[in-house]
């Protein structure tokens, strides 16, 4: 008898089966991730009954009790019977964010040439999203404008010159600086940090004894530090009557501490490429930087876009620490307007250090949420 004629031979395939009801849904997970073992029982009484307590609180202070408008610290008081609490007792005092908010964004830059800056911002966004975008054509096109034309083009529209009122940049502060820093702190760490991550494995014994040292030594001073030399030091060093602009100073300063961390980071990508890929590209009779450029290079950055988003992210927060240097970045220039005895209370600050670092925490997530998106996106050698 042949097989297809046996009874428990089956002829054909099974259809997939719906996952059983307890598998599935919200209580599934529930029980799944937050139900498991009576030590997740209690730790999730314990957060709920935390969360219950705390947020009611904190969305009261924030929004319920906040004051929206106002032109000064009197109107973030809460009147009660019997007269006006003191300040702090009220809820948040949005009145000083929106009375300052212009401030925050440009520092003191002129009222009436804001516009300049403006324009730069709206032009780094059309050009941003669309290099963010992987599939969106004209790539180098697009890189060339952001790296090359946006740069000179912002220095001239944000410092003047050529028939603009020239804005000196110890008038620049806010987001526009911080963004200023961050935006030239990645544009030149990445490739720098690449060059030197190259230069520590090359096989020259000069050329890999310069970028460890030069690694070796950034990374071993903070970055305050750097910042302070820079604005400090440096100018005793020149020639007189030669000076550097203070915004400049940062901005060197600023790259060459990301680069040296970058340089580790793609450092640690390369290190990770299997010999295999090296002598692959060798037996195709490719050069060392064709090789670079088209083997290794692309498979190491893929697997270090996490080392390279938290370095971008670090940097974009350190940015901060230019106010040692006498610059006013977002958070400085917050700080600055805490001394304004129009809005001195206690409860002004609380309310612009919320909003400074939710603008940080805002940029950050956005920098992360990204970076995972790019790991899926090329995560070419695990799809099913």
């Amino acid at each position: 008898m042949s097989v297809s004629n046996q009874a428990f031979v089956r002829s054909t395939i099974v259809p997939p089966e719906p996952a059983p009801l307890g598998e599935k849904g919200a209580l599934a997970w529930i029980k799944k991730n937050l139900l498991a073992t009576p030590k997740d029982v209690v730790l999730t009484v314990v957060a709920l009954a935390f969360l219950g307590w705390a947020v009611p609180h904190i969305v009261n202070w924030l929004f319920i009790q906040a004051v929206w408008s106002g032109p000064d610290r009197t109107f973030c008081a809460t009147t009660v019977q019997g007269g006006v609490q003191p300040d702090g007792w009220s809820g948040a005092c949005w009145a000083f964010v929106n009375a300052k908010f212009d401030q925050f964004i440009f520092g003191r830059y002129p009222l009436g040439e804001r516009w300049r800056p403006t324009i730069v911002g709206i032009l780094f966004v059309l050009l941003l999203v669309p290099m963010l975008i992987p599939k969106m054509p004209r790539k180098g096109l697009n890189a060339l404008l952001l790296f090359v034309a946006l740069p000179l083009l912002s220095f001239w529209l944000l410092y003047g010159g050529l028939g603009l009122e020239v804005v000196e940049t110890s008038l620049w502060g806010g987001l526009m600086v911080t963004l200023v820093l961050s935006f030239v702190g990645i544009a030149v760490s990445l490739p720098f940090g690449i060059i030197l991550a190259l230069g520590r494995r090359s096989q020259m014994p000069v050329i890999r004894m310069i970028c460890v040292a030069f690694i070796e030594i950034v990374r071993g001073i903070p970055l305050i530090t750097v910042l302070f030399m820079a604005s400090v030091m440096l100018p005793l060093f020149l020639p007189t009557g030669w000076t550097v602009d203070k915004l400049l100073r940062a901005l060197i300063g600023v790259s060459i501490f990301a680069s040296a961390y970058m340089a580790e980071v793609i450092r640690g990508g390369l290190q990770a490429i299997p010999k295999g890929q090296f002598e692959g590209a060798d037996s195709l009779g490719l050069g060392y930087w064709q090789k670079t450029r088209l083997v290794i290079l692309p498979q190491a950055i893929k697997l270090v876009i996490p080392g390279i988003v938290n370095t971008f992210i670090g940097m974009f927060k350190d940015t901060s620490l230019v106010s040692i240097i006498g610059m006013f970045d977002l958070l400085g220039i917050v700080r600055l307007n805490f001394t304004d005895s129009n809005w001195a209370s206690a409860v002004t600050p609380l309310t612009g250090l919320i909003f400074a670092g939710f603008v940080f925490w805002l940029f950050c997530f956005g920098m992360s949420r990204y970076s995972g998106f790019m790991e899926r996106y090329l995560d070419t050698g695990h799809k099913r």
